[in-house]
């Protein structure tokens, strides 16, 4: 049966996450000195607290749906007993006490924002990955036990962090790249160049690091006796219309990396920039579109049972 509320919440949490740890990694990596200020070319400062208090929130609404759902109640009838006995005496409760903590610390960080941007932005992503980190306990990857469950574990942990700095990255170069037209001077139209250009390398890591984890969490989930069946069930279905997603995002990200960033430069020095600006934002906000369409996906394949659960 599809749960909308459950895919919705998780959609709300990989996304939210993933801002969180992804625009703070971005800062790092990709901007400089005052460029990573508070109140910067991103605004960095109130994205990230935003990203902190809606975490937090759906944090909350994520506990007690879960908790109504294994008392068999509705949401308005979940008791304190029953979140205590997640919280105290499961894995998942756990990694939420672990999520909730790193969200805090993110957002006592956002305040060193103003004063020492390298180190607060440094605590912010740390924070920001343990807390996306922490959502592999609530999915696939602790079906398994043994040295096999450790890997699957740390191949979903993996997969999360690589699609945040991804993710994170899209969401900070749309922030560069749609800026209102008279705050774009040359200086941030050199700033959102460099910043593109410097997400190409780490950009080819991070889709090398997706494939590799997605590998082993296929093997695991699916299992090589199950590959040709896949079109035959919804599980298989979603997972098929979630790898052509991703292999359309790869794509736009190839054409962005060897052609449209590369058109942007030459046109800096004659200052003829619209067009090839309108191709980036363009190719940008599709790519990001993917990403949102291949998140809900994954949100939904959390909720249904994977082939090799069955055996």
């Amino acid at each position: 049966m599809f749960d909308a509320s459950a895919v919705i919440l998780r959609l709300g949490l990989y996304l939210d996450l993933m801002a969180l740890f992804g625009i703070a990694a971005f800062a790092l990596y990709a901007l400089r000195g005052d460029e990573r200020r508070f109140d910067g070319a991103i605004a960095l400062g109130p994205w990230l607290w935003v990203s902190t208090v809606l975490g937090t929130l759906l944090s909350l609404g994520g506990l007690l749906m879960l908790a109504a759902g294994m008392a068999g109640v509705s949401l308005a009838s979940v008791d304190l007993a029953s979140v205590e006995l997640i919280v105290g005496a499961t894995s998942v409760g756990a990694a939420w006490i672990v999520r909730m903590a790193m969200l805090l610390l993110a957002f006592v960080a956002v305040l060193a924002l103003r004063r020492r941007p390298a180190p607060a932005l440094s605590l912010v992503a740390g924070a920001g990955a343990i807390a996306l980190a922490s959502l592999a306990w609530g999915g696939h990857g602790t079906m398994d036990e043994g040295a096999v469950g450790w890997v699957h574990l740390t191949a979903d942990i993996g997969h999360l962090l690589a699609a945040g700095i991804w993710v994170g990255a899209l969401l900070a170069l749309l922030l560069l790249v749609f800026r209102r037209q008279d705050l774009v001077d040359r200086d941030h139209l050199i700033l959102s160049h460099r910043a593109l250009a410097g997400f190409s390398l780490v950009g080819t890591l991070t889709v090398a690091a997706i494939i590799l984890s997605g590998l082993v969490n296929s093997w695991l989930l699916i299992g090589p006796a199950n590959i040709l069946k896949l079109p035959s069930s919804l599980y298989g279905q979603l997972l098929i219309a979630k790898l052509l997603l991703f292999g359309a995002m790869a794509a736009l990200a190839a054409t962005n990396r060897f052609r449209l960033v590369p058109q942007f430069e030459r046109s800096l020095p004659s200052a003829d920039h619209r067009a090839a600006l309108r191709a980036l934002r363009r190719s940008l906000a599709i790519e990001t579109g993917c990403a949102v369409a291949v998140l809900a996906l994954v949100a939904w394949l959390g909720t249904l049972e994977p082939p090799m659960s069955a055996m």
